[in-house]
């Protein structure tokens, strides 16, 4: 019998794991996951951005957690003698009806009580001579680590401490029960008094097992990289971000500087079809049939018709992609870039066709389900972990 059984080896169910254990070392803990290592999906497939909640509406929990977490995470990465590279981030108006829109991100930071500078077009070019730009915001606590890394750290800590890490493990069905839960695998069930699912993409596929209804669906979309060429790094001396276009949920074309000295661009945003296809020729039927079945998707995409036909050519065309990553570095050749890698990104939509943009939880009898884990979620895992113990994981 476990205290608590985790379900998803991501940074997020690792962030938990690492609370719990940091608010009761006594507790018997079991994480169980289906692939074969952690952060086999979203957690070690992403930007490697550790951000500093400059973006997001002052007093959201992600505001919050973002800021903590930034600094946890950088912490974290010191202690263990991690990659860690906090760059800083330029935030550029390209355009002059950009302006008033940095002005109010410039406005939000110092509300989320971020170290947040306006940098003049002169002071831009001081420090980004390649940059394109009217003005743009310097943010210095963003920065860069490596997720894969910190999450491999992260579940060898739990293990340490005498948690339990069952790999390869699919959850097939759960049965909650009056002081306990059952989770069945292919040919093991484990017994506990307590679960958290913390399963990313198929989060509300979990939940619908355990029995609850989440009120929404995860539509997987896929955010394609390339990468420059070597020679090409002088190009990019900070994360480099665009304005966010107000009318698309997505950040656009940035450029950010790697752990591994590389530089990529990117992502687009296109749909996946498939909840884990990282390659355009991946599909799942009812991966996709779901998408195409649900009302809620179809709100949203006639809603954004013209910019998500836009991310769909850029991602047939390098040439497309290339002249869009051009506004912010115009010396850009489609030369310049590779294909790189690919995220996948859980996004939750209601019904209605409203993204969810906050973290949302499903309370159950003996289970709590992390339904929504956007970005930060990579960045504020530590602290995402922290607040779930806090806030319904206090009693253990």
């Amino acid at each position: 019998m476990y205290d608590v059984i985790i379900i998803g080896s991501g940074l997020v169910g690792l962030g938990v794991a690492n609370a719990l254990q940091e608010h009761n070392p006594r507790l018997k803990l079991l994480i169980v996951d289906k692939e074969s290592g952690p952060a086999a999906h979203q957690s070690g497939h992403n930007s490697n951005v550790v951000h500093s909640g400059i973006y997001y509406q002052p007093g959201s929990l992600k505001a919050r957690l973002a800021k903590q977490g930034n600094q946890s995470m950088f912490a974290f990465c010191r202690q263990h003698e991690l990659y860690h590279d906090r760059c800083g981030k330029v935030i550029v108006a390209t355009q002059l009806q950009e302006l008033e829109l940095l002005e109010n991100i410039y406005r939000r930071g110092l509300d989320n009580g971020l170290a947040v500078r306006r940098l003049s077009a002169a002071e831009l070019r001081e420090r980004e001579p390649h940059v394109n730009g009217l003005e743009a915001l310097l943010v210095p606590d963003a920065g860069i680590v490596n997720y894969a890394q910190v999450a491999a750290k992260l579940a060898e800590i739990v293990q340490q401490r005498g948690g339990e890490i069952h790999f390869g493990r699919q959850v097939v069905g759960i049965a909650e029960h009056g002081d306990g839960v059952e989770v069945q695998t292919p040919g093991q069930n484990y017994q506990g008094k307590w679960l958290v699912n913390c399963a990313g993409l198929f989060s509300d596929r979990i939940a619908k097992l355990a029995g609850y209804d989440t009120g929404m669906k995860i539509v997987p979309f896929r955010g394609e990289y390339f990468v420059l060429n070597s020679e090409k790094n002088y190009l990019v001396n900070h994360l480099i971000y665009p304005v966010p276009n107000p009318d698309f949920p997505f950040l656009g074309v940035h450029f950010t500087r790697m752990y591994n000295g590389k530089r990529d661009v990117g992502p687009n945003a296109v749909l996946a079809f498939k909840r884990e296809g990282y390659r355009k020729c991946d599909v799942s039927l009812r991966d996709l049939g779901e998408v195409l079945s649900y009302r809620g998707f179809w709100k949203i995409a006639g809603r954004y018709m013209g910019e998500g036909l836009a991310e769909v050519r850029r991602s047939l065309s390098r040439r497309r992609f290339t002249e869009n990553a051009r506004r912010l570095i115009p010396a850009l050749q489609e030369a310049d870039i590779q294909p790189g890698p690919a995220g996948v990104r859980a996004q939750a939509l209601t019904a209605d066709g409203k993204l969810v943009d906050d973290f949302h939880f499903v309370t159950g009898r003996r289970s709590l389900h992390v339904c929504n884990a956007p970005s930060p979620a990579a960045t504020a895992s530590l602290e995402i972990g922290r607040d779930i113990v806090r806030q319904h994981l206090a009693h253990l």
